[in-house]
């Protein structure tokens, strides 16, 4: 009888299931909705009918469902199966692994989200080629993995790995971890919008007014890149300005770990060549060991949504 795994991603609006067969190919998916109002007992309950349920949809007794991998927001400890902290839901010490495992009966392995995605990418995304390569999530916050010799890298009690939280600029701005100067504050969306509307007051001349609409509330990720393309000399210096952040924060990862490729996700990395043209320059002279004796690829990842539930299938697969 053939074999299926199933993958789940889970967030804090939706869970997203898929069902793989024991090759990678991806047979169906689904989601339904989540909230902390749920509650663990709750969640974990909807995780165990949305395993079941997609199963059924493809037409897959769930009797030959081998395994599950999730990727969990927040803190967790991937060896014992437990969720240390996911402060949007309020979970604190929660044994998901062991409470899955006892309403499906299938072995069940967790990891967090970030690295998980990370795991999608380098086993069947823009990073298969590569035996080594980074994550770098540029979204509303940022996240991301490191895979190590086709290894995913959690650091001690899966601690480890947070890229977003590494100081670029000491005693600069305030990160909502508490501290100041990381590579979130300054390379996120969030912080990309910030910055956009900072200069926008200073310039009231710019391009961007009317790529906005005239009000500062429409301004969103994109909106320095559009008006950069137009000639635009303010949305370029933003432009300049958060490359020159992100390749601080690339480069510092480069010389610590030196992989083969650092792969972009996230919805600035939507802006292609515009951003990596100059940005693969920013970095590759910030380099200790040049790119000209070791090889440094940055590129743009390849799975966007579903590099979540393709990495949890790798990690239920132990690949």
């Amino acid at each position: 009888m053939e074999k299926y795994i199933i993958g789940i991603d889970l967030g804090g609006m939706s869970a997203k299931g898929a069902l793989f067969k024991e090759d990678g190919t991806l047979m169906i998916k689904q989601s339904v909705p989540t909230s902390p109002r749920d509650g663990f007992e709750g969640t974990v309950a909807k995780l165990a009918d949305l395993c079941r349920e997609t199963a059924a949809r493809a037409g897959v007794d769930f009797s030959a469902v081998e395994s599950i991998g999730m990727a969990v927001p927040g803190y967790m400890n991937s060896a014992t199966g437990v969720v240390v902290r996911w402060a949007n839901f309020g979970w604190e010490n929660q044994p998901l692994v062991e409470k899955l495992n006892a309403l499906t009966g299938k072995p069940v392995k967790i990891s967090n989200d970030a690295n998980v995605a990370a795991l999608g990418e380098a086993k069947f995304g823009a990073g298969k080629q590569y035996q080594s390569c980074l994550l770098v999530t540029l979204g509303t916050g940022v996240g991301g993995g490191i895979i190590v010799d086709g290894k995913l890298f959690e650091g001690y009690m899966g601690a480890g790995a947070e890229i977003g939280h590494m100081v670029i600029c000491e005693g600069g701005e305030l990160c909502t971890c508490g501290r100041h100067g990381c590579l979130e504050t300054y390379t996120s969306a969030t912080a990309l919008i910030r910055l956009t509307k900072w200069k926008m007051q200073l310039d009231l001349t710019t391009k961007m007014w009317e790529i906005a609409e005239g009000k500062l509330e429409n301004v969103d990720g994109k909106t320095a890149f559009v008006a950069a393309r137009q000639g635009d000399a303010r949305g370029q210096e933003i432009v300049n300005e958060y490359v020159e952040h992100l390749a601080v924060g690339l480069a510092n990862l480069a010389n610590v770990l030196r992989p083969e490729a650092i792969l972009l996700g996230g919805g600035v990395s939507n802006e292609g060549e515009f951003l990596f043209a100059p940005l693969r320059k920013a970095v590759w002279k910030k380099l200790y060991t040049s790119e000209k004796y070791v090889p440094l690829k940055i590129e743009k990842a390849s799975l966007g949504n579903d590099a979540g539930v393709y990495g949890a299938f790798a990690l239920a697969r132990g690949l």
